[in-house]
C-alpha cells in the first residue's frame, strides 16, 4: 500500500495566508516582498540551525525571520501588530485544492496518508482542525521528534522508521524543492506540486518521479 507524505508549509498550507494583514500594516509595495521575505528566512534559519546541531522549534525560526523581515524593510509595526502576524502563522490556511485532494484519496482506500512537517506537531494538528482536514491523516510527523530539520536525511529515515514503509512505497509530496531533492537522496520517490509557473527545480539533485499543477491530479498517478 503506498504511504504518502504530504508536506504542510507551501504544500497544504498557504505561507501567503497573511497577505492581507501585511498590506494593512506595511502598505500594498511592500506586502508581497516582506512575505516572501518571511518565509525566505524562516526556512534558512531552520536550515542553519539544523547544520550547526543548535535546533529551536519551527516557531522560532518564524519569529526571528520576521524580526529580520522588520529590519530589512524598514518598517514599524506596533506590538499589537507584530502579535497579529504572529498569531496569523498559527492559523494559515490550507490552498483551494486540498480537501478535495484528502477527500478523494480518503474514499478510495488504498493508501496511508501521513503529513511530514517542519512545524511542531501540536500547531500543525490545530491548521488542521480548523480547515476540517484532520481525519484524513494517520499521524502527523514533525522533525521536532528527532531535532532535525528538512532537507536532512535523518528526517526522511525517521519518517520511514515511524510509519514501517519502505523506500519504494513512500511518496514525499511537496511543493517545496528543497524537499523534493531531499527526499529522493533518502531513497523515497517523490512529487513535486509546482503550483506556478514562477516555481523552478533546482539544477541539481534527485528529480522529482512525477511533477503536478495541482493536488487533484494527485489520484491520477497511482
Amino acid at each position: 500500500m503506498p504511504c504518502l507524505a504530504f508536506d504542510v508549509f507551501g504544500t497544504l498550507i498557504d505561507t501567503h495566508g497573511m497577505l492581507d494583514l501585511l498590506r494593512r500594516y506595511v502598505g500594498d509595495e511592500k506586502a508581497l516582498p516582506f512575505a516572501v521575505l518571511w518565509r525566505d528566512k524562516q526556512l534558512e534559519y531552520a536550515f542553519r540551525r539544523s547544520m550547526m546541531n543548535r535546533y529551536e522549534p519551527f516557531d522560532v525560526c518564524t519569529g526571528d525571520a520576521l524580526a529580520y523581515c522588520i529590519d530589512a524593510l524598514n518598517v514599524s509595526l506596533t506590538q499589537a501588530q507584530h502579535s497579529a502576524l504572529i498569531e496569523r502563522y498559527q492559523q494559515l490556511p490550507v490552498y483551494p485544492d486540498v480537501a478535495e485532494c484528502l477527500h478523494a484519496l480518503r474514499e478510495r482506500g488504498d493508501m496511508q496518508v501521513y503529513a511530514l512537517t517542519n512545524g511542531p506537531q501540536q500547531q500543525v494538528a490545530r491548521l488542521f482542525e480548523r480547515a476540517a482536514i484532520d481525519r484524513y491523516f494517520e499521524d502527523i510527523v514533525s522533525v521536532d521528534e528527532i531535532g532535525r530539520y528538512k532537507p536532512d536525511p535523518a528526517v526522511y529515515r525517521h519518517f520511514l522508521d515511524r510509519t514501517g514503509a519502505g523506500g519504494s512505497d513512500s511518496w514525499l509530496i511537496s511543493s517545496n524543492t528543497f524537499d523534493v531533492i531531499g527526499a529522493g537522496a533518502a531513497g523515497m520517490n517523490s512529487i513535486w506540486v509546482r503550483r506556478t509557473e514562477q516555481q523552478r527545480m533546482d539544477p541539481w539533485g534527485d528529480r522529482p518521479t512525477h511533477t503536478i499543477r495541482t493536488l487533484l491530479e494527485l489520484g491520477t498517478l497511482f
